[in-house]
């Protein structure tokens, strides 16, 4: 099931009690759009809003209301509030999201993507991940605003291939995998 830390069950309840007195919590929604990457959705919820299959989640003075296939999708996952510099909002840390690479290399590609790709695509609702790594080449799927962007082709040899090449001496290529006919809501069209 689903973890909250104190700061995420605190800022929570300061939503849940600043709504009318209706709102119950909130409702988490998880939806899987590649092999390890989720688009995650939250918002107050209501009683009368819950159906069949709900899971809901009692905390102190509010609930946390998951559908079936996001109890699946997070389970063992913990919802954080952070407070940094460079702003504040919840962070989810979900297994399921861990493509779990035990191969050294791949650790190292993934956290390039994670660090230096993910935030710049993810501003235009992008994302990427790590296919496979062969000799001194990465194969990457984009998805999101990236599947079928017309920019894509520049994103990844100026952004991805170049973010990833600088920081890997072992990487000298990236290739997109990605079947771009297939996107449905790219970020750029031609």
């Amino acid at each position: 099931m689903i973890t909250l830390t104190e700061s995420a069950r605190a800022k929570i309840k300061e939503f849940v009690d600043e709504a009318d007195e209706e709102c119950i919590g909130i409702r988490v929604l998880a939806v899987k759009v590649g092999r390890h990457t989720f688009r995650y959705q939250m918002q107050l919820t209501r009683d009368q809003d819950s159906i069949d299959g709900d899971t809901h989640v009692d905390f102190d003075g509010f609930c946390v209301v998951l559908d079936g296939q996001t109890a699946e999708l997070m389970s063992g996952a913990t919802l954080d509030y952070l407070s940094l510099e460079t702003g504040e909002g919840f962070e989810i840390n979900n297994p399921a999201s861990d493509p779990g690479w035990d191969d050294p290399l791949y650790q190292k590609v993934q956290a390039v993507i994670d660090e230096k790709v993910l935030p710049v695509v993810g501003a235009h609702g992008g994302w990427v991940e790590l296919d496979r790594v062969e000799g001194d080449t990465v194969y990457v799927s984009l998805g999101g605003g990236c599947q079928g962007c017309s920019s894509a082709g520049f994103t990844l040899s100026a952004g991805i291939e170049q973010a990833i090449c600088q920081e890997i001496d072992e990487i000298e290529h990236v290739v997109d995998v990605t079947d771009h006919d297939a996107g449905q809501e790219p970020f750029y069209k031609e």
